[in-house]
């Protein structure tokens, strides 16, 4: 596995495209775990079910249901990041975890 240095805030709000160019959506939040050189990024959300996600569960719960609110989870290894300013998906939608 290659480490690959992207600061997070310059993805954060990005369209992901996928392989026929269209977008699924903004990069809205990240997950991460804590290992021996640091913290690694595991997965990110996308769509505005990931936005709901960084805001969290009580801000969820005031609002209600879910409403027509979707989004993705990608690992890691999902998503190119050659070009942090156009992420793009290294699969197919269908293969992505659904929020």
């Amino acid at each position: 596995m290659s480490a690959h240095l992207v600061r997070l805030d310059r993805l954060l709000g990005r369209c992901v495209l996928a392989a026929n160019n269209r977008s699924i959506g903004r990069i809205e939040e990240f997950r991460a775990e804590a290992r021996a050189a640091g913290w690694v990024v595991t997965a990110y959300s996308i769509g505005s079910a990931g936005l709901w996600e960084r805001l969290g569960l009580a801000v969820r719960r005031l609002s209600g249901s879910r409403g027509g609110r979707h989004g993705y989870v990608a690992r890691w290894d999902q998503l190119d990041l050659s070009n942090p300013d156009v992420p793009r998906l290294r699969c197919r939608v269908e293969e992505l975890e659904r929020l």
